[in-house]
């Protein structure tokens, strides 16, 4: 199918708002936030069960405060002081720098995160072959990362098979998280998938409490309260709802909780970079995803849907185009959301991450025009902000 003109400059409009929109929020977020100087470990990031200290100065960051001056509180001497205003102009220039560095992580993490949603989706309304299209996804990111490796632009981890061992539970996690995603993206509309992964948090709360035996302030439990609710509500007259759509969201929500609950348990000996983490992680999915998926939709099908996406309309370029991007955009939207988080402290990354779930809502009902109902909006708004309150009550009550 050929696109007219003005559906190519429609089209095109909405890709420069979006892209504005989520430019924008990325470099709001991260002016003047606190930024983390140090890195953390690799554990710590997967982890959904984490919390900052009470009272430490993670959970009393003042928003509006530069990070430099977060950083730096509680120098006492008037020499400190001095040496400060010396070096004003510099370290003016390194909060700027850093600003601006952060903030186009987090801008690039939220272009590909849209991106991946909505090229996966086009893929599956062209072509029906959720576990395919997963296992796709999962393999089009590792040529790169081989490639990097091959060349020394990225050194390559070396793990022990013990190490190994630790690392395949933990991408099982990894895997059922995706193809959990991608079934209920292919089920229902995109902005239904993550209203239903808004409540994540739920999900982690009572896992941790079950495996860990972590059990946390009453303040935060109430938080899970306007999550739940907000979730049922928006799925009580969903225009998409579909039962598989929200099975697999939930599949998804369990998986991510208990591969953060894994990581926090087992990957304190494991000495690997954020990147080269999440290398291995795809890298052990595809492996065990590839036969799964073979079994579930054999060669023969995969030809019949490819078969009938062409005599649809679509040319092989078209449906090869969309697929291949969908894996491109998952590989770098999950590398760069590492780098931006470990650049930012829990509570912005709580931040970040529910404005991130509320970008994508919006982004896909402008390119799909997905018709919500209004107890729909009511209903996601309420589990989004549930979902912000439950991260923060997390840090600063624990």
């Amino acid at each position: 199918a050929v696109r007219s003109p003005s559906s190519v400059v429609t089209f095109t409009k909405k890709k420069m708002k979006i892209t504005f929109l989520v430019s924008t929020l990325g470099l709001a977020l991260s002016y003047g936030l606190p930024t983390r100087c140090s890195k953390t470990t690799t554990s710590l990031r997967m982890s959904a069960v984490d919390a900052a200290a009470p009272g430490s100065p993670t959970s009393r960051w003042n928003p509006l405060r530069p990070a430099s001056s977060w950083l730096k509180s509680g120098s006492k001497t008037s020499s400190t002081s001095l040496r400060a205003v010396a070096t004003t102009g510099g370290e003016a220039k390194s909060d700027l720098m850093e600003t601006l560095t952060t903030g186009s992580f987090f801008a690039l993490w939220y272009i590909f995160n849209i991106g991946y949603n909505i090229y996966n989706k086009k893929a599956l309304n062209m072509m029906d072959i959720p576990w395919t299209m997963a296992t796709l996804q999962l393999f089009v990111g590792i040529p790169y990362v081989a490639l990097l490796w091959l060349t020394g632009l990225r050194k390559a981890p070396s793990l022990t098979k013990e190490e190994y061992k630790t690392l395949y539970p933990i991408s099982l996690g990894h895997l059922g998280t995706h193809i959990g995603a991608v079934i209920s993206l292919g089920a229902g509309a995109v902005s239904f998938t993550h209203i239903v992964k808004a409540s994540e948090p739920a999900v982690s709360a009572v896992l941790s409490a079950l495996i860990l035996g972590v059990f946390y302030s009453p303040v935060t439990y109430a938080t899970l309260v306007p999550i739940i609710g907000g979730v049922a509500l928006a799925s009580l007259k969903e225009l998409s709802f579909t039962w598989l759509g929200f099975a697999a969201a939930m599949l998804s929500n369990v998986s991510s909780a208990l591969r953060g609950i894994l990581a926090k348990r087992s990957m304190g000996n494991v000495k690997i970079s954020e990147a080269n983490l999440y290398a291995i992680l795809t890298i052990l999915s595809f492996c065990t995803l590839l036969p799964v998926s073979l079994l579930v939709e054999s060669p023969a099908k995969i030809k019949a849907v490819w078969d009938a996406a062409l005599a649809a309309g679509h040319t092989p370029f078209d449906l090869a185009k969309v697929s291949l991007l969908a894996g491109a955009y998952y590989y770098l939207y999950n590398e760069v959301a590492f780098l931006a988080l470990g650049r930012v402290n829990p509570v912005t990354h709580a931040v970040g991450n529910t404005i991130k779930r509320v970008v994508i809502i919006i982004a896909s009902v402008i390119v799909f025009n997905t018709a919500i109902s209004p107890l729909g909006i009511a209903g996601s708004s309420i589990a989004i902000f549930g979902t912000l309150l439950y991260s923060l009550a997390k840090q600063r009550f624990g």
